[in-house]
């Protein structure tokens, strides 16, 4: 089903018991995160807290307030409601609807009238899904233009380390200075001081690029930032789509209908209108402040960079709005489960130009990014490099710091089964292919910031041709006969 906002999903939640309403007072430094966090690492449900304190405003120390602003948070922790945000029973069933919609919005032309004839439905439907401009919206229903303050907010302050308070599940619009295509990303704001943010564009993305593209010409970038979208429309804003793609326009397919957006008061972007709260302003690309240090999805405190400010213009929101939040840190936490949902998505994007790629594996004790599994059909010499260097060469895989390559029969999600096969398939010297390029601006292991080395191995079973001219062993299998009896017997064996 689709979402039409926030509001929608935590009633969907709630009925299926995957909500918990937290009363008791509870404050927005550090105790949601320990909450949270324990709620996380144990499988638990979405929190929703509803009497959140923070420090009193220009009050004595230990004064506390209280928000009129619940926080919604851990909402996306756990497959199951990863799945139902965008629209599935399982996060398997998005690959063949993905790779269709790849194929439309790459423009694979159709040969002939009849494949032309038989595309059409789905070019209808590409059209349909589109953002739909409307002029009235809820995330609009109370207008600040004059009288704006983030201290209204429950934001957080996540890890005691932290630089301060920091918006962490925001959908940051911009729009590319030469062509005026919109980007949608998902980076993390610190909040500098009541009007001002520090805006994390680390350099591999889209926001990055546009405010690049802007500095050139040293003028005021237009920003708008939603909080509490519906839910595929927020997880559009984390996927890593081929550049050039609209964030609205998939998260459309994700729902089966467009987003409804409008456009905002004060700066010519259009946010979805379902939201829950805007903020909108300006960078200037000639402006630096100091951002961190924060507490990260590495489990450790990421140092403190210059990052460009955002200056508010404008503070729109619904009349009883709803605060969106996640916090990162050592996993399994709640990002793991958005970044399984981009690992199906970067597997059918695989597909396209690795055909031989079966299935992959970014586990969450890697990070997500620094250790991808991949299992191929192997058909000639050399076959598991190559796969290993196109994967280096593919959009934000390219920061992956470890590739493992193994055969079409082992199940990648089984960590077990790799382990094995690393252990008996790989020889040190003739099956690791060190490169070195790109890192994630993230990673603390590299000597030099955002350029490092990164190392592949080949476990799948070798070829003669590969140095390896012995005969390669059989795998041990019982026969299927065997197999079928005993599971037939299986109960009167007392198990």
């Amino acid at each position: 089903m689709a979402f039409q906002d926030l509001r929608e999903f935590i009633a969907f939640l709630e009925k299926r018991g995957q909500l918990k309403r937290i009363s008791a007072p509870v404050n927005c430094e550090l105790e949601i995160t320990e909450i949270t966090d324990r709620v996380s690492k144990a499988g638990g449900p979405a929190l929703l807290f509803e009497q959140v304190q923070g420090p009193a405003p220009d009050g004595p120390d230990g004064a506390k307030r209280t928000y009129d602003i619940p926080v919604l948070i851990n909402t996306f922790g756990s497959y199951e409601r990863m799945a139902w945000a965008l629209g599935v029973e399982h996060l398997d069933q998005l690959g063949d609807r993905i790779k269709k919609w790849l194929d439309l919005v790459q423009n694979h032309p159709p040969e002939g009238l009849l494949e032309k004839a038989k595309l059409l439905p789905e070019l209808a439907e590409l059209v349909r899904i589109g953002p739909r401009t409307v002029h009235h919206a809820p995330c609009q229903e109370v207008v600040h233009t004059e009288d704006l303050s983030l201290d209204q907010f429950p934001i957080l302050k996540c890890w005691p380390g932290d630089a301060g308070r920091y918006i962490t599940l925001p959908l940051v619009h911009t729009l590319d200075p030469q062509t005026g295509k919109r980007n949608v990303g998902m980076y993390r704001l610190q909040v500098h001081d009541e009007r001002t943010l520090g805006m994390h564009w680390q350099i591999h993305k889209g926001g990055a690029a546009h405010y690049r593209d802007a500095a050139h010409t040293h003028r005021r970038m237009e920003v708008a930032v939603a909080l509490g979208a519906d839910p595929a429309t927020i997880y559009a804003a984390s996927a890593p789509l081929p550049p050039g793609i609209d964030e609205l326009l998939f998260a459309g397919f994700l729902r089966r209908q467009p987003v409804p957006v409008v456009q905002c008061k004060t700066v010519n972007i259009k946010v979805p209108a379902n939201a829950e709260i805007v903020l909108e302003g300006y960078v200037d690309t000639n402006e630096l402040a100091p951002e961190g240090p924060f507490g990260d999805h590495t489990g450790h405190y990421t140092p403190v960079e210059p990052y460009p400010v955002m200056h508010l213009t404008a503070i729109t929101h619904r009349r009883h709005p709803i605060y969106p939040t996640i916090i990162v840190g050592k996993p399994p936490m709640e990002d793991a489960y958005l970044g399984k949902a981009s690992e199906r998505f970067f597997l059918h994007l695989l597909r396209v130009v690795l055909p031989e790629v079966v299935d992959m594996n970014m586990p969450i004790e890697g990070g997500f990014h620094n250790v991808i599994i991949v299992s191929i059909r192997k058909s000639y010499p050399g076959q598991a490099k190559k796969v290993m260097c196109a994967i280096w060469g593919t959009m934000l895989l390219m920061l992956s710091k470890f590739i493992i390559v193994v055969d079409a029969d082992v199940n990648v999600h089984n960590l077990r089964e790799v382990l094995f096969r690393v252990g008996n398939n790989v020889d040190p010297r003739r099956d690791t292919l060190i490169v070195d390029g790109p890192v994630d601006a993230l990673d603390h292991s590299s000597p030099y910031e955002k350029f490092g080395w990164k190392m592949g191995l080949d476990a799948t079973a070798k070829l003669p041709e590969e140095g390896h001219p012995r005969p390669w062993p059989p795998d041990i299998v019982m026969s299927p006969e065997i197999r079928d009896l005993v599971t037939r017997r299986w109960k009167e064996y007392g198990f």
